[in-house]
């Protein structure tokens, strides 16, 4: 059955006291379960053509992107790469230190870099003026992108922030609706509290609270302090401590620990909820309104998954293709659940979730020497495997072209890592803005210095995205054009049915004691830097063998991949089979089948940081 669906006017009158559903559908039939390929871009740096990059300098010396920016020539761009969803990070009005006669300048303080972080949100309801040509029409310009956007194909996500706002927050679009506003601050934990409010007694020495700066001292002060967005209970949060942020409050007192079955069910009416879980409700009814396809959502774990389920199910009654994918981290103590919240997550509604452990492994393979064999831990059968978001880089992460990080290999350490990642499930994939052009993120642009990532704080360009949306073919190198060309390759291949839909089957497991598996001199088993796995869709009938080369600088040679016969049992049996290379230079490979013991495949070279996705069928000359 087809979801189809109403249009949503781009204004829509919010009545705001309303305590109803706004959009409701007309079906509630399941949701498009297209594979979504998502291009992650930060309007900030990535339209942003001024190449002037001062440390810590200001919107007029540094410039800054725009909404117009992302006009129809850079869309045609991303749609011919394969991508069929945009992320708009950090569009959402942020606390900064850029005044405007719409918005005052923030104290600050209160600022990380001079930009300020796309996590501190000061108005759940507007969107950055710096984004905008005109910041008084700034939202009739977000608006005007959403169309384009959508004229050209795409869905389109922002982020949605539910664990903590800006500590300056307040909105001018919704006056009302000023977090904190009616608090009882003289407790610290209240269940319709917006906040979590220091006691004098908590550690720190008791109000005022202050914040870290250079040289000691603080010239912002806060009376009455609340807990800071990582959970800082201390009147003198440290410089790692998100400082910026004040931490809301789900009804749940998170120093008691991770119990919250005393939290409504999902089916719960609004007047049952507590205050926060209206609120954070109403703000995404609001960007649903505007046309926003779907939501990253930053730290969920960090919420009860109580909430998750109440207020997912609200959204997909306003728009059952609603779209929400869960940053989270199993391995962070202020999760707010015994399972695996990853799992957690996903049972709650969530239609993916990141896939921290397995980028961490990859990353291991050259910074900590794992090896290949360790992701059969990682491959299971089970709902997360197939729903997990999967990334080479995103804005918290380092650049995978940097030059101290990935071993230092250069960009070209992208092909083995997305490659893996990006074939191995049916989850959605993600590219950040530059990673397709070899971006190495290096220098000091800020408050966060030379972290081989590109700036979220401050305001900058990153150089290769100028030279390509510039025009300028002489300053972009031979590599970085073939690179964009092999992540468009590799963008549009995810769409076939074996990647869409198909089955996983890893290799290495089969091929430990095979020598001829990428084995090194000193190595007595095989799959330290060889990957290898089988995607096939029994449906279409269509089996892609994927073989990875992570080695930095050696080819394999005389490559023999076994596969088992329990790995081609389903297959149409055939005495031979041929497999054509769908992500280099189609070249060609021949396979005989055995009946009882599987079949081989031989490649004459694998180059080093390099992946072949070889797509199988019957021999039609055999």
């Amino acid at each position: 059955m087809v979801c189809v669906m109403p249009w949503i006017p781009s204004h829509p009158r919010i009545d705001p006291g309303a305590s109803s559903i706004l959009f409701k559908e007309k079906s509630m039939s399941a949701r498009s379960t297209a594979r979504p390929r998502i291009y992650q871009l930060l309007v900030r740096t990535f339209g942003n053509k001024n190449e002037t990059r001062k440390p810590h300098g200001t919107i007029e010396e540094n410039g800054c992107g725009k909404f117009a920016d992302i006009d129809d020539t850079v869309l045609l761009s991303l749609r011919a790469m394969g991508f069929s969803h945009i992320w708009l990070t950090g569009i959402l009005e942020q606390a900064s230190t850029t005044d405007y006669p719409c918005r005052p300048a923030d104290h600050p303080e209160l600022v990380k870099g001079k930009a300020g972080s796309p996590y501190a949100i000061r108005d759940c309801y507007d969107v950055s003026p710096d984004y905008a040509i005109d910041p008084d029409r700034r939202m009739e310009e977000f608006d005007d992108l959403i169309h384009r956007c959508h004229a050209h194909g795409f869905s389109v996500l922002i982020d949605f922030v539910p664990n903590h706002v800006a500590r300056s927050y307040v909105s001018d679009v919704r006056t009302e609706r000023c977090f904190g506003d009616e608090d009882d601050k003289s407790v610290f934990f209240d269940r319709d509290n917006h906040f979590f409010y220091l006691q004098t007694s908590d550690p720190g020495g008791g109000p005022p609270l202050i914040l870290p700066v250079s040289g000691g001292g603080s010239a912002y002060q806060e009376q009455q302090g609340r807990v800071s967005g990582n959970n800082a209970v201390h009147w003198r949060p440290g410089r790692d401590d998100w400082y910026e942020t004040a931490k809301l409050n789900y009804g749940h007192d998170f120093t008691m620990g991770r119990k919250t079955s005393h939290l409504p069910p999902p089916e719960s009416p609004l007047e049952s909820v507590p205050r926060t879980w209206r609120w954070m409700d109403e703000v995404i009814a609001y960007w649903q309104g505007r046309g926003v396809d779907g939501f990253r959502v930053d730290m969920a774990h960090m919420i009860p998954m109580e909430f998750w389920r109440w207020l997912l199910r609200r959204a997909q009654v306003r728009r059952c293709d609603v779209f929400f994918m869960a940053e989270a981290y199993d391995n962070d103590a202020a999760k707010l659940t015994d399972g695996h919240v990853l799992d957690e997550l996903l049972h709650a509604g969530f239609d993916a979730v990141y896939d921290d452990p397995i980028y961490d492994l990859l990353m291991g393979l050259y910074d900590e020497g794992k090896w290949c064999n360790d992701l059969d831990a990682l491959t299971f059968t089970g709902d997360r495997f197939h729903r997990s978001l999967r990334y080479g880089e995103n804005h918290d992460e380092v650049r995978l072209a940097n030059p101290r990080e990935w071993g230092g290999w250069g960009m070209g350490v992208g092909r083995p890592v997305c490659a893996t990642l990006f074939a191995m499930g049916r989850g959605p994939i993600m590219v950040y803005h530059g990673q397709e052009l070899g971006e190495q993120a290096c220098g000091d642009s800020g408050f966060a210095g030379d972290n081989a990532r590109t700036t979220i704080f401050d305001y900058g360009s990153i150089p290769a995205l100028c030279e390509w949306y510039r025009g300028k073919a002489g300053r972009l190198s031979r590599e970085q054009y073939e690179l964009r060309d092999w992540y468009g390759r590799l963008i549009r291949l995810m769409a076939e049915p074996a990647f869409e839909h198909g089955d996983f089957y890893g290799l290495n497991f089969a091929n430990r004691d095979n020598p001829c598996f990428g084995r090194i001199d000193g190595e007595t088993v095989s799959g330290h830097w060889m990957y290898a796995f089988l995607r096939h869709d029994p449906s279409s009938g269509q089996i892609f063998l994927v073989v990875v080369n992570f080695h930095p600088h050696l080819a394999m040679n005389d490559v023999t991949i076994i596969v088992p016969p329990d790995a081609c049992a389903s297959w149409k049996r055939a005495d031979w089979y041929v497999g054509i290379d769908r992500l280099q230079e189609n070249q060609s490979y021949n396979s005989s089948a055995l009946d009882c013991s599987g079949c081989s495949w031989f490649i004459t070279e694998i180059l080093p940081l390099s992946a072949r996705l070889i797509e199988i069928s019957i021999n039609p000359q055999k």
